[in-house]
């Protein structure tokens, strides 16, 4: 087999390895559904989202309550997948996900401190929130970032600036708390476990037309970002603009990491996870990576909902509890198997 023939096939089996997960994420999403408190069967949901009709209550319950969550689950996930992959990429640390490096700290920070002082605010809390969350995350990015253009800066730096960043915006959350009066420290917890249960469907939209004009942009840097996975110097050597690759990379991520915090707090592994589950199956090649690493992290997030559901059916379960339960000793099942992330 000729050197084009293998590439070829190896594109196929790479495009139906997540096809298949996409599949199979469209069977989780039909899950998530279907489990609640008010027991509904497959047949009557799928007639209901498909005709929009049927009995009044039934029609509420999918289309106000169910879809909204286990459509942002979906949305959220595979913006937390597809940054993961990214920043593991531009800082070429196995270890790096906006939950490692700061970034969903800071938004937490941004939402804790519009909890307690949202009432001089001339926002409405329930946008407040979102808003803070999605400017701090730039914040943390724009941090790094500029640490980023320092000269002579290396990945190694960036971690460290990340790393820092966690622990600077994790004491300001814990000075907030502190200071909280208990009404407030409960919102302020209870948003840092990370719940899907105030989603919308102008929510879910909003986090789908970030995904949908990000996506496109990082997969047009496909080839440089897999350059930059070969290191600094081999990717200058093929061309690459390694500082403006990096910055619009870590841009990319802070609307991803942003737009999926803002609206469902602070859920972590996913992000970390999606990245090696997707890099096992599809390679390093950026321009499957990605799309793999979003349909990954959108099937572990969606599980993790139906999972919330049912471990205290008729309770509000945190999800950020459920895929740190997921993703620990997922993790280190990959640790172990492999024997090394990379």
């Amino acid at each position: 087999m000729s050197a084009a023939l293998a590439w070829r096939a190896a594109n196929a089996r790479r495009c139906a390895v997540t096809v298949g997960f996409a599949a199979i994420l469209g069977a989780s999403l039909l899950a998530d559904i279907v489990t609640g408190p008010a027991l509904l069967s497959p047949v009557t949901v799928l007639s209901t989202l498909v005709t929009g009709g049927g009995d009044p209550v039934t029609a509420a319950i999918v289309q106000t309550l169910r879809l909204p969550v286990a459509l942002m689950a979906v949305a959220v996930g595979a913006a937390l997948g597809i940054s993961g992959a990214v920043m593991q990429t531009i800082l070429n640390n196995p270890l790096a996900s906006s939950y490692t490096l700061g970034i969903s700290a800071a938004a937490g920070f941004g939402a804790a401190l519009t909890i307690l002082f949202g009432a001089a605010l001339p926002v409405p809390e329930h946008w407040a929130i979102p808003l803070a969350s999605f400017g701090f995350a730039g914040l943390a990015c724009a941090l790094v970032a500029g640490i980023g253009r320092l000269r002579g800066a290396t990945p190694e730096l960036l971690v460290l600036a990340g790393v820092a960043c966690l622990f600077l915006f994790q004491a300001l959350l814990s000075l907030l708390q502190f200071l909280a009066s208990p009404e407030a420290l409960q919102q302020i917890v209870f948003w840092l476990f990370g719940s899907l249960a105030r989603a919308t469907m102008a929510k879910v939209g909003i986090v789908a037309t970030v995904l949908a004009v990000v996506m496109p942009l990082l997969l047009a840097d496909g080839w440089r970002l897999t350059a930059l996975h070969l290191g600094d110097e081999r990717a200058r050597a093929l061309g690459v603009q390694v500082g403006a690759v990096r910055l619009r990379a870590l841009v990319a991520v802070s609307l991803l990491t942003g737009a999926a915090v803002a609206f469902v707090g602070t859920i972590g592994f996913i992000g970390l996870v999606a990245p090696h589950v997707a890099r096992r199956l599809v390679g390093e090649d950026q321009r499957h990576l990605l799309p793999a690493s979003a349909v990954c992290g959108a099937l572990l997030l969606s599980l993790a909902s139906v999972a919330s559901k049912v471990i205290l059916p008729g309770a509000l379960f945190p999800i950020g509890i459920v895929t740190a339960l997921i993703g620990v000793p997922f993790f280190g099942w990959l640790i172990l198997s492999q024997g090394r992330l990379r």
